[in-house]
């Protein structure tokens, strides 16, 4: 388990249209393990380690993160923001945040009214954005502008926290966490040869559209794509596993099936996983996943695609929780599944 870069991955900010302090950290990892690493105008980073064989396959992560963007300061030095990408309003009110101006941090509070002050039909229901602001100590709308601007990014205070010797915390697993599966199969394939041309993508803006994995899978025109993402973990109260599906911490990544997925490429990640001893889970997904494998699939002519997704608690929350051994087991699966596979692999659905 390569901590350092996954740490240095999920402490970098990033949200949707901002990501490349995280790119930088993938670059600088994966520039000694590929013979090409480039960055396309739209900011995705592809790292390319070249096969024997004419096979062009696609393993990406998104480094994007939800987060917020400062869009208004009043007169008395207090800002307004708006989301980038699906935040909970309910979840804000008191966070520690980090503003990000020029280079430098600026730290600040989401601000709301006490509960002693709400009136009472305003206690029973979730905030809403407008009702919530940033307070970074500014006396007046003069002295916040000599430290902010429209435009500047906010992320939930940055951190990373192991809660036990598997188990990790951190604001944004989702989706740092797929990044590091694409850079950590690269460095177990460093030293081998193999067929297919690996193209290993740290794309960007996913959690707005999809946006970078429809531009990068364009750009390289990928016979198999691979997309490495979070899924909803089902092991804590509240959450009803007969509509929702059963899926746990620490009991291997979930390889998915369904409209979405390659049936060839769904049964040989299983094989991976099996030949490679990992334990793995399965997660239907009867329709489009919102994940960049949805963008994949439907690719110029048509995609080979595949989702190995890692179970999260908490999802889009300031405190995201996965397991290392889920993350070292999608790694395990699809290095496997590269070393499986050669030009006259066939992909075709077929009875």
């Amino acid at each position: 388990m390569e901590k350092k870069f996954f740490k240095d991955l999920v402490l970098a900010p990033s949200p949707s249209g901002f990501e490349q302090p995280a790119q930088e950290v993938y670059r600088n990892y994966v520039k000694g393990l590929a013979d090409e690493v480039k960055t396309d105008v739209h900011g995705n980073v592809i790292a390319l380690k070249k096969g024997t064989g004419k096979l062009r396959l696609m393993v990406v992560g998104h480094a994007d993160e939800i987060g917020l963007m400062i869009h208004y300061i009043d007169e008395n030095g207090f800002l307004r923001f708006k989301p980038v990408g699906g935040v909970d309003p309910s979840l804000l009110p008191g966070l520690r945040v980090n503003l990000y101006h020029n280079g430098k941090v600026v730290r600040g509070v989401i601000g709301r009214k006490p509960i002693h002050l709400l009136e009472p039909d305003e206690r029973t229901k979730a905030p809403k954005l407008e009702d919530l602001w940033i307070d970074i100590g500014a006396k007046d709308k003069k002295t916040a502008e000599k430290k902010v601007s429209i435009g500047d990014i906010v992320t939930f205070s940055p951190g990373m926290e192991m809660l036990s010797s598997d188990f990790v915390t951190t604001k944004a697993t989702d989706n740092k966490a797929g990044v590091y599966v694409a850079g950590a199969v690269l460095k177990e394939l460093a030293a081998e040869k193999v067929v297919p041309n690996v193209y290993a993508v740290s794309s960007v803006q996913e959690e707005i559209g999809l946006r970078g994995a429809i531009t990068s899978a364009f750009g390289i025109d990928p016979h198999i794509g691979i997309a490495i993402d979070v899924t909803h973990a089902t092991d804590y109260p509240g959450l009803n596993k007969a509509l929702l599906g059963e899926c746990s911490l620490g009991k291997g990544p979930a390889i998915v099936v369904g409209a979405n997925i390659n049936p060839k490429v769904f049964q040989l990640l299983k094989k991976a996983a099996e030949k490679a001893k990992i334990e793995y889970q399965v997660e239907a997904a009867p329709r489009g996943t919102g994940t960049d494998a949805n963008a994949i699939q439907t690719t110029r002519s048509g995609v080979a695609a595949g989702l190995v997704s890692i179970p999260n608690r908490y999802m889009h929350t300031p405190n995201e929780i996965i397991s290392f051994k889920d993350l070292d087991g999608a790694v395990k699966i699809i290095v496997e599944f590269i070393r499986m596979i050669d030009d006259k692999t066939d992909f075709i659905p077929k009875v």
